[in-house]
């Protein structure tokens, strides 16, 4: 399915949830929709029932559409409105209360754990990783497959250094390849993203003399480049622009057929990216929350053989105890089954990398203290 009929498909998840309450705005309110109501599956005496609103991270939009329709599958009771409106819209819902959890390329930072436990009133906010989004280094330069480029000519590039194809940086990068004068085009995401400051914090840590710029979801103005906002407008972006580059999840640069670069990992490999090369950097990182709060330190510089460098992991954002009874039965129901086993392989189709070992035992952990 590409990713417009995943797109429709939240829309439409969303239109029905809407239309059954009157409201976007009642998360936390405790009331479900007229759904609520409906019998369980047939066979499924488990089937939970309610209506839960989330929002957040686009990079995850299209694994929210695949879990919802399987979930709702074996529990027909159940609306799901998640709205794919940026990770940095979705924290901020959360913390006003108006969503059951949010979806965010990135843990909550600074002041956002605070504002999030006095969200949850009687617990406090997790970070539990659910989904692993490889960010693709995408392209648009006809004639020009399997380019290489290293961190020090990424950052050239969108700091606006770097402005023609040929450029002797990206020449060295690709000793063998003819390349074309064509100006780059250099595209980023202009509304707050997690997947901003996930390719951000990567630039930070491979080429810190030519990005003097701090990790952030907002792109820094200084480092100009085309603005578009979304993952599915940075694609369209780059499609419909010859010489465009930008940086998109590998679920959007394959729904759209993009051209994706080798990047340069720590131990100087240019890795294409798969989703077995991401999930070797995602293997090596540390959790750095305490207790159930799973939030991920990554290391972008990895020396793992064969690992791809520039990963992003999606935590949903809820609250551990906290949340009105209704919807925490549901929420809770939803994430055991996205860390499920079924949940997971669902994933690797839609172009992410499902989670494994000790870090997916802890996933089902915390998701299990949700109360």
């Amino acid at each position: 399915m590409k990713y417009a009929g995943r797109l429709a498909a939240v829309a439409v998840v969303g239109a029905l949830s809407l239309a059954a309450c009157g409201t976007d705005n009642n998360a936390g309110s405790g009331t479900t929709s007229s759904a609520s109501s409906s019998a369980p599956a047939a066979g499924n005496d488990n089937a939970v029932s309610g209506m839960i609103n989330a929002a957040g991270s686009s990079a995850q939009a299209n694994a929210i559409t695949e879990w919802t329709k399987n979930f709702t599958a074996t529990n027909p009771g159940v609306t799901l409105n998640y709205q794919p409106s940026g990770s940095g819209a979705g924290v901020q819902a959360f913390i006003q209360g108006t969503v059951s959890f949010a979806g965010s390329d990135s843990a909550l930072k600074e002041d956002e754990p605070a504002q999030a436990d006095a969200r949850c009133k009687t617990g406090k906010a997790i970070n539990i990783p659910m989904v692993t989004g490889p960010v693709a280094v995408v392209y648009n330069l006809p004639g020009t497959e399997g380019l290489q480029l290293s961190p020090k000519t990424l950052a050239g590039i969108f700091n606006s250094k770097i402005t023609k194809w040929d450029d002797a940086a990206i020449k060295a990068d690709n000793p063998s390849a003819t390349l074309p004068s064509t100006p780059i085009v250099a595209v980023h995401r202009s509304d707050e993203s997690g997947t901003s400051d996930n390719f951000t914090k990567f630039l930070k840590a491979t080429a810190e003399a030519d990005w003097p710029y701090e990790p952030a979801k907002a792109w820094p103005a200084e480092a100009k480049g085309q603005g578009a906002k979304g993952s599915d407008q940075i694609a369209a972006s780059v499609k419909d622009s010859e010489g465009a580059i930008s940086y998109v999840e590998l679920s959007y640069a394959e729904n759209s057929a993009l051209q994706k670069a080798k990047v340069s990992n720590g131990a100087g490999e240019f890795v294409e990216l798969t989703p077995e090369s991401a999930a070797k950097t995602v293997e090596t990182a540390e959790v750095k929350g305490t207790g159930n709060d799973l939030a991920l330190s990554i290391d972008y510089a990895t020396k793992t053989p064969g690992a791809y460098p520039i990963v992003l992991v999606t935590y949903e954002i809820t609250c551990e105890k906290g949340l009105p009874a209704e919807e925490s039965k549901v929420v809770k129901s939803f994430l055991t089954y996205t860390a499920s086993d079924e949940g997971q392989a669902a994933l690797k189709e839609l172009g992410y990398a499902p989670l494994s070992g000790e870090l997916l035992t802890k996933v089902r952990t915390a998701v299990e203290a949700i109360s």
